[in-house]
């Protein structure tokens, strides 16, 4: 055996907590919840199951740990975004939503969605945990920019929360429908015109069509 070999093979039984968060994903979308074992998840990250309890007990624990490695800093980054772009809420808006789908809902993480539809009922405390740290933090961002832009007098009079589902949920349940029924090997992109459309149908129906906010 060479070094080589030998090194390769202590780095996988020295796994990080971030990579086995990562094969714990997978194979969250790719099964479910109730159908991944942790057995499972330390053959995925090429470690014995007693490493991977070294770090996580359960897969809660695990679940708790791809939010917070993945989901809890993009939606820190996005929070900030708005700290420095309050006053232009028409551009937040498209650049929340673009970035939203770009590092989430098009990507393995989006799967955490469609995992939550199917097994909420099964693991409340998971939902719950999701739901307050995930959607609640999401949802209050937007209905921030979108308020923003009522006083503003750039999108129209109404509930903030109602025009905020409104907005968001097109792209939330195309993103459940990527990693459901429409998923494959590949998976299948959005067509190229559909961000275009998407935003040229918001925007109009907020009533900020012809506003013209700098870039």
């Amino acid at each position: 055996m060479d070094f080589t070999e030998t090194s390769s093979r202590q780095r996988r039984k020295e796994a990080r907590p971030a990579e086995l968060a990562a094969a714990a994903l997978a194979l969250f979308v790719e099964r479910g919840f109730a159908a991944t074992r942790l057995d499972d998840v330390a053959a995925r990250a090429g470690v014995s199951k007693g490493t991977l309890y070294l770090y996580f007990d359960s897969k809660e624990a695990l679940f708790r740990a791809v939010i917070e490695e993945s989901v809890l800093p993009l939606i820190d980054e996005c929070e900030a975004r708005v700290e420095a772009l309050q006053d232009q809420p028409v551009r937040l808006l498209r650049e929340l939503l673009t970035t939203w789908w770009v590092r989430f809902g098009a990507t393995p993480l989006g799967g955490t969605c469609k995992l939550m539809v199917a097994e909420a009922g099964n693991f409340p405390d998971v939902a719950a945990y999701f739901n307050e740290a995930v959607i609640g933090r999401w949802g209050a961002l937007l209905r921030r920019v979108i308020e923003a832009g009522i006083v503003r007098g750039v999108f129209r009079s109404g509930s903030p929360e109602l025009l905020r589902q409104m907005v968001f949920h097109p792209l939330l349940m195309q993103s459940i429908l990527q990693h459901s029924m429409l998923a494959g090997p590949a998976g299948r992109p959005l067509p190229e015109p559909y961000f275009d459309t998407y935003f040229d149908f918001i925007l109009r129906g907020l009533g900020a069509a012809d506003t013209q906010e700098p870039r």
